[in-house]
């Protein structure tokens, strides 16, 4: 499809983009432009262009104000030696955007033409990306109900668009454990919901219990399957690895309220490279907790795409802490390698990069 371009006709000063790259925290600046395509049930996907960041116009009606039909993507392009910029795995996040979609009953978008998007928008905010270890252009597609509509029902109208930040590191600074607060009063998902879809609304559920874990000196909250034994299922935002001392990576199966994480494949891929048994299973709070006690457990790490893998040092569920040992070799040897990979310092085996500009 061709894309209609519209440069923004005040782009960011250089010393003020060159200002916001020198320390680009995470998620509050933005680049000078933005992808859009529309979409209606009469004409299907149109009106593709790249136009100047700034304000939606929306009808106080529009359904997505209404019933929640979103859905979005998380990706990151790097900055590569060659002076080319990269994206990691975005097939993946297409498909993925697009079983969210059909679950939300929303239109899929053709996966080429959601790649195509991110390399436009690119071409135009190249000089966005940062250089700096740890350091990449978050890239977030998103779409929406626009129609304006009161009754219940899936929406006629749509619009699909990309948006790009600078992103330093997640969680700031060097890699250091992080502290998980458990979720006993509120729950992210239930069988037969959107636990599986990437959609607003399960993050909108995840708040209150997150700032139940700020309010306890915790930096996420993990939720659990009180139907099943209390079985751990995700983070806030992210999917939970255990180690154990045998050589096993132990990670929640997917049973449609979690999130398919492409973080969490590529994390199970790389740990098959390394020749460990990866087991997709039910896995209780109870056993981490005696894992952890008597040393079948040695490590315990999150990952997704923001702050790609990160060590949890300490699980506070109530008045009980269970504690592991931080940043472990198996933790810290894959991290290396998927980091090393996505910069491109590390052969790229899977072929999982693709160039975006």
């Amino acid at each position: 499809m061709k894309f209609d371009v519209t440069s923004h006709p005040e782009p960011t000063p250089e010393a003020r983009r060159q200002q916001i790259l020198a320390d680009p925290g995470f998620g509050t600046n933005f680049t000078d432009h933005t992808a859009v395509i529309d979409w209606t049930q009469d004409a299907g996907w149109h009106s593709a262009r790249i136009e100047a960041y700034g304000p939606i116009t929306l009808d106080p009606a529009a359904a997505v104000l209404h019933y929640a039909e979103e859905i979005f993507e998380g990706m990151k392009a790097y900055r590569h030696a060659d002076g080319g910029i990269y994206t990691f795995r975005p097939y993946a996040n297409a498909r993925r955007m697009n079983r969210s979609a059909r679950r939300m009953a929303m239109p899929q978008l053709d996966e080429e033409l959601f790649v195509q998007s991110l390399e436009e928008l690119l071409a135009l905010d190249a000089g966005w990306v940062p250089s700096g270890e740890g350091e990449a252009l978050y890239l977030r597609p998103f779409m929406f109900a626009t129609e304006a509509f009161l009754g219940v029902r899936p929406a006629r109208e749509f619009t699909y668009r990309v948006i790009a930040s600078p992103a330093g590191n997640y969680f700031g600074g060097e890699l250091k454990p992080v502290r998980i607060w458990v979720s006993r009063d509120f729950a992210r998902a239930a069988p037969g919901g959107t636990g599986d879809a990437k959609t607003g609304g399960n993050y909108a559920a995840s708040l209150a219990a997150q700032a139940q874990a700020s309010e306890q000196g915790c930096d996420q909250v993990l939720f659990l399957d009180p139907l099943h034994d209390n079985a751990i299922e995700e983070l806030g935002g992210m999917n939970v690895f255990l180690v154990t001392s045998d050589g096993r990576l132990i990670t929640p199966e997917l049973t449609g309220t979690i999130l398919e994480g492409i973080t969490r494949d590529s994390v199970i891929q790389l740990a098959k490279d390394r020749g460990m048994t990866v087991e997709e299973r039910r896995v209780t709070l109870d056993e981490w907790d005696r894992g952890v006690q008597d040393g079948t457990i040695t490590e315990v790490f999150a990952c997704g795409t923001a702050a790609v893998i990160t060590p949890i040092g300490e699980l506070r569920d109530g008045d009980r802490t269970i504690a592991s040992t931080g940043t472990g070799d198996v933790t810290q040897a894959i991290r290396d390698e998927l980091l090393g990979i996505q910069t491109g310092v590390v052969e790229d085996r899977h072929g999982w990069m693709h160039r975006l500009a």
